[in-house]
């Protein structure tokens, strides 16, 4: 009894039973058909050319599904062979063409029409057969009454026997009619060996079958053969593919037990080992039987991944070039600039698993450099490649929307983002969103390039350049305002930083009453000098003061000190206490200068209104020196802003002629010790010599 190749396939599994084959005798092919069908078997093999699918000019038929059995094809008793028997189901593929309106009309039908319905429907099958190092093609013509099927209606099948085959080996089957009406049926089966089958007495390779175990030691994986002393044999290495022919890796001729060493970098899934028997010293010929170890090795199937590559090829191919086929898919998706991952799009590339070593086409109107396409495997993405990155350059900011139409012909919109599809004119926060207006219409304009399209779906690519560049220049508008305002912060410090460098500006203003008064005030300034205070005193200015006069001076002298935040230190003495109570007696007369030089006698009719008018607060400080003048002879007008006794109130004085909280109170006494260090010398030599007017037999020390 026949054993169905499912069924074998399942006793093949991991607890395979000893099943018994049917016998055919002789060594002839043969067809034959269901009822129904009548059918023909073309002499010799035909050449394997599937050729384009074309349109069907009317009701064909075609190969729906494919079914194979194992046979023995005996020559002798004891001598046979594995066989395929292919089984071929077929159906009617298209329609007639309907009368355009004779039959309606209750006319006479169309002659021509009727003589096809009564004729028969006959398709030219081929069954292409490959394993290695076999590949065959046979052709079969069929034929079924017209009249006794419908469209879309299986009619039967045929069988062919048969196609010899090793034991162990992979066997591929290919059916398609010629012409090709539609995507030619593939089946792919692995026979087994002769542990399986109830063949070890009729299949003479069985009888000095090897036994074969395949071990691991580090990178290194060895192939023992255990067969006797005297056996001769051929051992092949070939990559079991199936797209092309076969390829053969590695041929020995070898006598008795082998150990064949391979480095584990060599293995692959389609690796397969092929032993050439010579059953019969006397007889030439030579049995087969192949063995695929490596199918279901972990090792193999990465190295697998390792060797593929994947291609693009212009304008619009791809091509993934592998040893062995693999279980993969392959996706479009889109690789935005910037990193992130690929996303898949609409259209997906077939299903179906890739073809490996053939080029593909790829279903796009245009091309794009954002473009890419995926190989992946259960789900984990093994391979990617964006679209003729050399010819098309780098990938580009373009917006891709994604348009959907409903049977209506109602369409929407969205753009594919990384957090997803945005609808446009949405009111979410992404780029999309806000430029949802100005993407529509670049879209109606014709700006965006036409991607992929079908019935139901359409992709386009809309340039993004022109919103970059106005982002862009808002950017830039920001970074230049920005510096502006880090320039014009950075000219304010620099004009602190060397205002705090020159230090405040101070304006003495004395009295010249004797050359040793003029020493102690020169004292005082060149001790302020020391410090962060830019100093100004008649007495290092005299060239100017006789060029400009006394009054001309101090205008000069007090405006700039005043605007630039300086102040007015007025030194009282004897002497211009008697000049300031003067000028409050008198009024609007104002006292003559006592001397050439006297820039105080000059001063007074600008100071004492500033005094009079509530200015002088903040712009103005008093000071006169211990053992001089008594704090009570300083008159009460000039009061008004703080008045400080020299040297003894010097920590007081520094601190308001510098900047506010300049400097540190330690920092502040130390320079007011160094003050009094250079001051005390003149103020001591003043204060002795016989004859001065702050003698205390004088009277005037006290400015009475």
């Amino acid at each position: 009894m026949p054993v169905p190749w499912f069924l074998l396939s399942l006793a093949l599994g991991r607890s395979p039973m000893v099943l018994s084959l049917e016998r055919l005798v002789g060594p002839q092919d043969t067809a034959r058909c269901s009822p129904g069908l009548s059918c023909h078997l073309w002499d010799g093999d035909v050449l394997c050319l599937p050729g384009s699918i074309v349109s069907a000019p009317g009701p064909v038929l075609v190969p729906t599904r494919l079914q194979t059995e194992l046979v023995l094809r005996c020559y002798q008793e004891t001598d046979c062979d594995l066989c395929v028997r292919v089984a071929i189901h077929l159906a009617v593929h298209g329609h007639w063409e309907e009368p355009k309106g004779e039959e309606k009309f209750g006319r006479a039908a169309d002659p021509e029409l009727e003589e096809s319905r009564n004729a028969f429907l006959q398709a030219q099958v081929v069954l292409s057969f490959q394993a290695y190092p076999t590949a065959r093609c046979v052709l079969l013509e069929v034929q079924v009454p017209a009249a006794l099927v419908q469209p879309g209606q299986s009619v039967g099948s045929v069988v062919f026997d048969c196609f010899e085959a090793a034991l162990g080996a992979e066997v591929r089957i290919w059916s398609y009619t010629q012409p090709r009406y539609q995507k030619e049926l593939n089946l792919t089966q692995h026979l087994p060996d002769c542990k399986g089958l109830e063949v070890q007495d009729s299949i003479q390779s069985c009888w000095a079958l090897p036994w074969l175990n395949v071990s691991a030691d580090g990178d290194d994986v060895h192939l023992v053969l255990d067969v006797s002393e005297d056996q001769r044999f051929g051992l092949s290495l070939y990559w079991n593919q199936v797209q092309g022919p076969t390829k053969p890796w590695w041929h020995r001729n070898l006598t008795g037990p082998q150990t064949i060493t391979l480095n584990h970098t060599d293995l692959f899934p389609c690796l397969c080992i092929q032993f050439l028997f010579q059953v019969w010293p006397l007889e030439p010929d030579s049995v087969r039987t192949s063995i695929c170890p490596f199918r279901e090795d972990p090792r193999a199937h990465r190295n697998l991944w390792r060797a593929a590559r994947l291609q693009l090829l212009p304008p619009r191919g791809w091509r993934l070039d592998a040893p062995c086929s693999l279980p993969a898919e392959a996706t479009l998706c889109w690789q935005a600039p910037g990193g992130g991952p690929c996303q898949s799009l609409v259209p997906p590339l077939p299903p179906a698993n890739v073809t490996v070593n053939k080029a593909l086409e790829l279903p796009l109107l245009n091309v794009h450099p954002n473009l890419c396409v995926q190989v992946s495997s259960w789900e984990k993405l093994q391979l990617q490649e964006c679209l003729w990155v050399d010819s098309l350059g780098p990938l580009k900011d373009d917006m891709l929307l994604v348009e959907t139409r409903d049977p209506h012909n109602n369409r929407s919109l969205c753009a594919l983002e990384p957090s997803g599809c945005t609808p446009l004119l949405s009111r979410a926060s992404t780029r999309a969103a806000r430029l949802g207006e100005q993407l529509l219409q670049d879209l109606q304009s014709g700006q965006c390039l036409q991607l992929w399209d079908d019935d139901l779906r359409a992709l386009w690519a809309c340039p993004m350049d022109k919103y970059v560049h106005q982002r862009w220049a808002l950017v830039w508008l920001a970074c230049l305002l920005f510096v502006a305002v880090l320039f014009l912060l950075f000219l304010f410090r620099k004009d602190q930083v060397k205002a705090a460098t020159r230090g405040r500006a101070a304006l003495l203003l004395y009295s010249a009453e004797d050359s040793g008064f003029e020493r102690l005030v020169s004292a005082l300034a060149s001790a302020l000098c020391q410090l962060p205070l830019r100093v100004a005193v008649d007495l290092w200015s005299r060239r100017e003061l006789s060029a400009q006069g006394p009054l001309a001076w101090f205008h000069a002298q007090r405006r700039q000190t005043l605007q630039e935040g300086g102040v007015v230190v007025l030194l009282f003495s004897p002497g211009a206490v008697v000049l300031c109570r003067e000028w409050l007696q008198d009024g609007a007369s104002t006292p003559a200068p006592q001397g050439p030089h006297d820039a105080f006698a000059a001063s007074l009719s600008c100071v004492l209104p500033d005094f009079l008018q509530g200015r002088a607060p903040g712009r103005y400080v008093g000071a006169y020196f211990d053992g001089l003048l008594h704090s009570d002879a300083v008159p009460a007008l000039f009061r008004s802003v703080p008045v400080f006794s020299l040297p003894s109130q010097l920590p007081g004085f520094l601190g308001t002629l510098q900047e506010p909280g300049d400097p540190r109170p330690g920092l502040l006494r130390e320079r007011a010790r160094l003050v009094s260090q250079a001051l005390q010398p003149a103020l001591d030599q003043l204060l002795k010599a016989p004859g001065d007017p702050g003698d205390p037999e004088d009277g005037t020390r006290d400015g009475t």
